[in-house]
């Protein structure tokens, strides 16, 4: 976006400076990082304080590249107060679906915005649901609510299978903050695009649904 608003320059900066801090300094990314047993003795901060950390630099840039694509188009058609909300609500969400989903696994850590990242994404459909994604390696444009459907059925089949070191529950997570937080924010969109918030339901129903039958 050419126009940034201050407070997306804000989460990035804090992004970059906390994960930086994290590179270099090993002991302050384990006390902040997300760990199912430190949550579990009751260091609650690390679901929060584990969303600013990052793997690594790549891992950071694409989960800002992301970011700068779409925080824009919630602050423009909500306010920056109301992205925030969005954002920490689905940071949150993110890193609680992982402590449902891994609370047996007391050595399990996982790092990076990407479950907020997903929410803004998810809510950036909801609210603007013509959009289109242009990819590299695809010619032609997305429509965004194919990419964000497409995406969580992904995650799905990357929880289940535990394909590669990506918390794809925590994907799953922040996109949930980001839907309901979204429609409780703006119910309007009951009214001016239901068929949208049905179709951006179905991975979520499908998930609980999994999840329910144990397949999952």
């Amino acid at each position: 976006m050419a126009n940034l608003d201050i407070v997306t320059i804000i989460i990035i900066a804090a992004n970059v400076i906390i994960s930086y801090k994290g590179f270099s300094d090993y002991s302050f990314f384990d006390k902040y990082k997300f760990q199912v047993g430190a949550v579990q003795r009751g260091e609650q901060i690390r679901m929060v304080s584990s969303g600013f950390l990052h793997a690594d630099t790549a891992h950071l840039f694409f989960n800002m590249f992301s970011l700068y694509f779409f925080a824009d188009v919630i602050i423009s058609l909500l306010n920056p107060i109301q992205f925030l909300l969005i954002y920490f609500s689905s940071l949150v969400l993110g890193s609680l679906l992982s402590f449902y989903f891994h609370k047996n696994e007391y050595h399990y850590s996982a790092v990076g915005a990407s479950g907020a990242v997903m929410g803004v994404i998810y809510s950036a459909i909801l609210l603007q649901p013509g959009m289109s994604l242009y990819m590299y390696f695809i010619p032609i444009p997305i429509p965004a609510y194919l990419f964000g459907i497409g995406y969580l059925l992904y995650s799905i089949y990357g929880m289940k299978k535990r394909i590669g070191n990506i918390g794809h529950d925590a994907h799953f997570g922040g996109a949930i903050g980001g839907y309901i937080v979204t429609l409780i924010l703006s119910p309007w969109l009951f009214e001016t695009n239901l068929l949208m918030i049905v179709l951006l339901a179905i991975p979520i129903v499908l998930l609980f649904v999994l999840k329910k039958i144990g397949k999952i």
